[in-house]
């Protein structure tokens, strides 16, 4: 995969080159010096990821990563900074990845392999009948003990709400985010499916629907142990759903 990387600080870039020519599979195609210089960069070198850095002179990198969001086919961005309160901008901005400065060589890789070709595969056009619309997102975003954490829509099994906040169960664990179900289920449409007034399950995972000893009904979901209820209102539409599986 084909690598930009933006950062005003010589230093920075030249770390970053040294860790990614060590790995396989990725190439550094260019080094861009300010936001401007990046946008540039993108449309000529069309890069699958952007490293990019947050405060440049000039146009930094929030206001590039807009743009360069913008383009028919996206390139991966991957916020590279030593300031952390960034990352809710960086989000807005759809970020496949926020790194903080100094860049470890373990998190650099692990966000990496994360992207991998989604954000080629299921980019999509900003506009419809010559108006612009939101793109939903690629990644969810959670603050952690770990830090930012994004966890890739494809891994997420399903979302669970709880009181103020909502479970994010992925396949690495669990999260816990601010977002409501009814936003999630507004930004996301046929991605998820509604099971109960509390859980939304990704139609990915969907694997089927069963009885319990009790006579009620259940989802399984590939991937999960657990089975989530489902309400009496959404019985008959999921098991039509299901069928069509």
């Amino acid at each position: 995969m084909n690598v930009l990387i933006v950062d005003d600080e010589k230093l920075a870039r030249e770390r970053l080159l040294r860790m990614i020519s060590a790995l396989d599979d990725y190439t550094v195609v260019g080094q861009a010096e300010s936001g401007e210089q990046a946008v540039n960069m993108v449309l000529e070198f069309e890069p699958d990821i952007v490293l990019l850095d947050v405060r440049m002179p000039g146009m930094g990198g929030i206001e590039a990563g807009r743009r360069i969001s913008k383009s028919t086919e996206p390139p991966a961005i991957v916020f590279c900074t030593a300031f952390g309160e960034h990352a809710i901008d960086a989000f807005g901005v759809n970020a496949s990845g926020y790194l903080l400065k100094p860049v470890r060589r373990e998190a650099l890789v692990e966000t990496l392999s994360k992207i991998g070709q989604i954000n080629r595969v299921q980019a999509q056009s900003f506009s419809v009948d010559g108006e612009d619309k939101p793109r939903s997102r690629t990644h969810i975003s959670a603050k952690t003990r770990k830090g930012i954490e994004l966890i890739p829509l494809t891994e997420i099994r399903f979302f669970q709400a709880d009181h103020k906040y909502v479970t994010v169960r992925h396949e690495s664990g669990e999260v816990l985010i601010d977002d409501t179900l009814r936003d999630l289920e507004d930004e996301f449409g046929d991605r998820v499916v509604r099971i109960h007034r509390n859980a939304l399950v990704m139609m990915d995972h969907l694997d089927g629907l069963e009885r319990d000893p009790r006579g009620h009904y259940q989802v399984r979901m590939r991937g999960v142990d657990e089975r989530l209820d489902v309400s009496r209102r959404h019985v008959s539409g999921l098991r039509r759903l299901v069928q069509t599986l």
